[in-house]
């Protein structure tokens, strides 16, 4: 379905905004390579994206978003600091809301600058908030590196923390493993199999696409698991007083700060935030009032892991958010064979900024 004429002028308005920041316009391919979104985030993406067969050009996909097609240009040209903004259709499947589209144009601003990661994320919150200047829009922030490095400082296993890590982005399936991994006790089935001297015996044929050294390693590790000493229920406590944390800035912070008390893994994570609030602060934003929430944006795609913003319309709460945005300097490793440039960037939807005047 084309966009509407007031969809596409507002969509040059705001990318004209973030021109006059020096950002840069690039384009990115509606039909991108699906590898690369396979290799990022594994088969899950197949439901949320649409992916087609080229004969040539072998499966592809319909761009879910501009970051990682900019990234990867970002990557290979290796300026820095660089800034980066575009205007475009983005199609993504929605499985469980009918209301939401599953096509809308997306206006963007990115920043590659590692000399003041504080500073980018004020950068974009700030020119973000600007291009929204206005509109009855409420600010929610919150910060994926806290809770990764909660995450990785847990007393447990490092398959464990591997596992909790990949699952951050779906937090009831989070929520299962961790209440799983304190828990003293092996589910029966599981138990069963590993009493068993051979687990092969009596299976019948092997089939499959796995071969026996997998189903063996698999195992292995299944048993590695079930001798782990279980997660402590005082740091699950503090992983729940984390996600359950909903108010100011401020506030949030001085409840982090005791919380790292006993979780010290965190600290570091909390310098980065004073950092920002103090640079949000230095642009204008009163920081006083502004809401951060423990779990917010674990729901985005996966590749937001540090300060995660968004905008919503208050006199229309069902609406999806105007904007959204964050921190992605795994992503940028990832996409870079291991050359990470600190990145952060921001999204607005038109179509809503229009419908929120």
């Amino acid at each position: 379905m084309p966009a509407s004429p007031e969809t596409l002028a507002e969509a040059r308005r705001l990318r004209t905004l973030f021109e006059d920041r020096s950002a840069q316009v690039v384009k990115a391919d509606v039909l991108q390579p699906a590898e690369t979104l396979l290799d990022l985030y594994g088969e899950d993406i197949r439901a949320r994206a649409y992916l087609t067969s080229d004969p040539l050009r072998g499966e592809m996909v319909l761009r879910p978003d501009f970051t990682v097609p900019v990234v990867q240009m970002h990557m290979e040209s290796q300026a820095e600091p660089a800034r980066y903004t575009y205007a475009g259709k983005v199609f993504r499947k929605q499985e469980t809301d009918e209301t939401r589209a599953n096509e809308y144009v997306q206006v963007g601003y990115e920043v590659f600058d590692g000399q003041d990661p504080a500073g980018a994320d004020a950068e974009v919150f700030s020119a973000i908030a600007e291009a929204l200047a206005g509109l009855p829009v409420k600010a929610a922030t919150g910060d994926i590196g806290i809770l990764t490095a909660a995450v990785a400082g847990l007393k447990t296993i490092e398959t464990r923390k591997a596992a909790l890590l990949r699952h951050i982005w779906r937090p009831g399936r989070f929520k299962s493993l961790l209440r799983r991994y304190g828990a003293a006790k092996v589910p029966a089935k599981r138990a069963a199999l590993l009493a068993s001297g051979d687990p092969f015996a009596g299976t019948g044929p092997e089939i499959g696409l796995r071969s026996r050294a997998e189903v063996e390693a698999r195992i292995a590790a299944l048993r590695t698991d079930a001798e782990a000493a279980p997660i402590s229920a005082e740091e699950i406590a503090l992983i729940d007083e984390i996600l359950g944390l909903r108010e100011t800035a401020p506030n949030v912070l001085s409840a982090l700060s005791d919380i790292a008390v006993d979780m010290p893994s965190i600290s570091p994570a909390l310098d980065r935030m004073r950092a920002r609030l103090d640079a949000m602060a230095g642009r204008g934003v009163d920081v006083d009032t502004l809401e951060f929430e423990g779990s917010y944006g674990r729901t985005s795609l996966e590749y937001y892991d540090g300060f995660v913003f968004g905008f919503t319309l208050v006199t229309r709460p069902d609406l999806p958010p105007l904007a959204t945005g964050g921190r992605y300097d795994a992503l940028t490793a990832q996409l870079g064979q291991g050359r990470a440039v600190p990145a952060v960037g921001g999204v607005i939807r038109p179509d809503l900024v229009l419908e929120a005047r």
